[in-house]
């Protein structure tokens, strides 16, 4: 049984989370999410705390179980403090700017990248090589940032490239000249 599932979630204040039937909608100072939960976990309100637990003994409820509990713990802090990662962007004429709802990258190919921005999210460019996104969706924060660093991952030798801001890049040597 998963540890993680048993553990109940404790409401910051100004947090409150509702259940009709198989759906889940927590309430925040940031907005507002909603999570539809399978038929087979049981999600309960009790004062300040959410508690998640199995409805029966099948190997499927057994894989969910900390799932559920880690999606709505994540909704929960996503709609009382938000969620944030910050990639980097190096290399000569490198840069992002901010178009309304695309973000154009210049990463060193012929053509500018536009990448369009999906609802929920909220993209800050500094100085055109530092990239802020937060949203309250820790999955929808963490994709868009996986898929701009994607177009152009740092390679190993100069540290060209679009990273996480507190990504370790392991620089090799380059060619020893005889």
């Amino acid at each position: 049984m998963s540890r993680i599932g048993k553990q109940p979630i404790l409401l910051p204040t100004g947090v409150t989370v509702e259940t009709t039937g198989a759906t889940v909608a927590v309430k925040g100072p940031k907005g507002e999410s909603t999570y539809t939960v399978p038929e087979c976990i049981v999600v309960k309100v009790e004062d300040n705390t959410v508690v998640v637990s199995r409805a029966d003994d099948s190997r499927h409820s057994a894989a969910m179980f900390g799932t559920v509990r880690s999606i709505i713990n994540n909704m929960v802090c996503g709609v009382n403090t938000g969620y944030k990662k910050t990639l980097l962007i190096d290399g000569v004429g490198y840069k992002a700017q901010l178009n309304g709802m695309d973000i154009v990258l210049a990463l060193g190919y012929s053509h500018d990248i536009t990448y369009r921005i999906p609802e929920g999210i909220k993209v800050d460019v500094q100085g055109g090589t530092t990239v802020a996104i937060e949203g309250i969706d820790k999955q929808l924060v963490g994709q868009v940032a996986a898929r701009i660093r994607d177009y152009s991952p740092v390679e190993p030798y100069k540290g060209k490239g679009v990273r996480y801001s507190d990504e370790k890049v392991r620089r090799k040597e380059g060619k020893a000249v005889a």
